[in-house]
């Protein structure tokens, strides 16, 4: 079944098996939905200290953010990967002794790193082949701590000291690992919308939740959130920019600059269907639906230049203003419900769509939905509206120019014939 078996029922299934086991923790997430940003989905983001604090308060810090984000409604999945209590082993060298014994110091970490880590030493060619010579004790004899005691280092005098004559160890509690991010040490802190709330949302609540830790703390973007944040705000400007190009390229057909207005106003018809119908279900204005405005702009420009075509060849057959106008709207009237129809069916996939990438789905498709609604059901009444306005306007201005053109007299004008002298 499709609606249980999507993406977070497969990863809140997942999550209820591999938290049974106990030698360590599991936590299944989602790969980014754009490859290659960032290493998991959802919004990823970093706590960076820019002090001079301990690894412990550190991890206090960040223990009480993660601790405060849970309790949020609009997160789920808040997760970081940061442990300041994993098990570590400690190797504690007295110098002292060593330097009585003939014992370098740097001797008996390079004896450690060599036997319990990895040393390169060298390369050879063989067999058309470049090999690497890597010095490692075998894997039995690095496995237990008591494996110190089989090292041997040389002393200055020649002779073979054993390691554990100069060297303690001890458990201790520590991370496992520290990262740095803009050469911070930080932590990663990964967060997904909960039902209902977009990734803007997420966002805006971690931001506000960043401002209660101190102040030698701070936050950075990573991944998709990053991206998001560098262009936030661009909807809005790729939304103006197509108003202007449908002005524009209507200007040059209709010859003027007032039709173009009248197109135009369609538009806020369709935006406030749009609206409505993400409002009454429940979705958010999130980029898809910005996305679905976007092409909403040359919908609903659609149906008013389908009547401001007609009546404008009305007008040039040598109609009046209000009988080309309604001509236009009677004809134009059974295309524009039928065109509409047509593509808000067409969008009914989109909007009750399931599986992967529903969600981008139902914001495109209500959006569209609503807007066509109210571009066909109500804008087709005001529309004619629009155009006997501006026409009659437009007639009127020039009309006044014709008029004063007129009362210019003849020997003013340029060119004019010079008046003979009276007598």
């Amino acid at each position: 079944n499709i609606r249980t078996q999507n993406a977070r029922a497969v990863l809140i299934d997942a999550y209820k098996a591999l938290s049974q086991i106990r030698e360590g923790i599991v936590v299944p997430l989602n790969p980014p939905s754009i490859p290659g940003l960032g290493t998991t989905g959802g919004t990823e983001m970093w706590i960076q200290s820019k002090g001079d604090a301990t690894i412990a308060q550190f991890a206090a810090v960040v223990n009480d953010f993660v601790a405060r984000a849970k309790q949020r409604p609009e997160l789920t999945g808040v997760t970081n990967t940061f442990n300041a209590d994993s098990q570590q082993l400690l190797v504690d060298v007295d110098r002292d002794k060593a330097e009585t014994l003939g014992v370098p110091v740097e001797d008996v970490y390079s004896a450690m790193q060599t036997m319990f880590g990895s040393l390169y030493v060298s390369q050879f060619n063989r067999s058309s082949r470049l090999w690497q010579v890597i010095l490692q004790a075998e894997p039995s004899y690095r496995l237990k701590p008591d494996d110190l005691e089989q090292i041997f280092v040389r002393s200055s005098n020649g002779s073979m000291v054993p390691l554990k004559s100069v060297v303690t160890s001890r458990y201790v509690t520590g991370p496992d690992l520290i990262t740095r991010f803009n050469n911070f040490p930080a932590v990663k802190i990964t967060a997904n919308a909960a039902p209902g709330y977009a990734s803007g949302q997420v966002i805006s609540t971690l931001e506000e939740l960043a401002t209660q830790m101190p102040s030698e703390y701070g936050i950075a973007w990573s991944g998709e959130a990053f991206e998001a944040k560098q262009s936030g705000g661009t909807s809005g400007l790729v939304f103006v920019f197509g108003l202007i190009m449908v002005f524009l390229i209507l200007a040059a057909q209709y010859e003027k600059w007032s039709l173009p207005f009248g197109v135009l106003m369609a538009v806020p018809f369709a935006l406030f269907g749009a609206l409505l119908a993400i409002l009454l279900r429940g979705l958010n204005n999130d980029v898809y639906f910005q996305i679905g405005l976007t092409m909403l702009v040359a919908l609903a420009a659609k149906n008013a230049i389908l009547i401001f075509e007609f009546a404008v060849l009305n007008r040039e057959a040598g109609k009046s203003v209000f009988d080309a106008t309604m001509t236009a709207a009677e004809e134009r009237l059974r295309p524009i419900v039928m065109t509409s129809l047509a593509f808000i069916l067409g969008c009914v996939p989109l909007a009750i769509a399931t599986g992967a990438s529903a969600n981008s789905r139902h914001s495109i498709g209500t959006g569209v939905i609503g807007g066509m609604l109210g571009a066909t059901a109500i804008a087709v009444f005001f529309i004619p509206m629009f155009f006997y306005v501006l026409e009659t306007m437009s007639e009127k201005s020039a009309k006044k120019k014709d008029k004063k053109a007129g009362d210019v007299p003849p020997s003013s004008g340029p060119g004019a014939a010079p008046s003979e002298p009276k007598v």
